[in-house]
């Protein structure tokens, strides 16, 4: 039986993550580093208990409502956000391209 619960995301930014869960069990997260106005996304997971809900997408909503209410850009290296942004244009505005050297950051970053 499906849950009837309203998926909640929070955003922990000290973990550098948006995390969203279901009846209180963390269901998923993506994971981001900040490079000045931008915030870098590079990782979306969604637990096999929960797939198939469409978790990611309300994740990947939510979290892009908030970046956008904090005036930073989102750059899409994950692949689930680069699909997402491809699917929503009305993202485009708050979007930056992925690159050479936001890809290079992100591995110092990462280490």
């Amino acid at each position: 039986m499906a849950s009837s619960v309203t998926p909640v995301v929070e955003h922990r930014g000290t973990e550098n993550r948006y995390v969203i869960t279901v009846d209180g069990e963390p269901a998923g997260f993506t994971a981001y580093r900040d490079r000045g106005g931008q915030r870098v996304f590079f990782h979306t997971e969604i637990d096999d208990r929960f797939a198939g809900r469409g978790l990611a997408s309300t994740l990947v909503t939510e979290a892009l409502a908030d970046v956008r209410g904090s005036g930073k850009r989102v750059v899409p290296v994950c692949p689930y956000w680069a699909a997402y942004i491809g699917k929503h244009p009305e993202a485009a505005d708050v979007t930056d391209p992925v690159d050479a050297d936001v890809r290079h950051w992100l591995k110092e970053q990462l280490g």
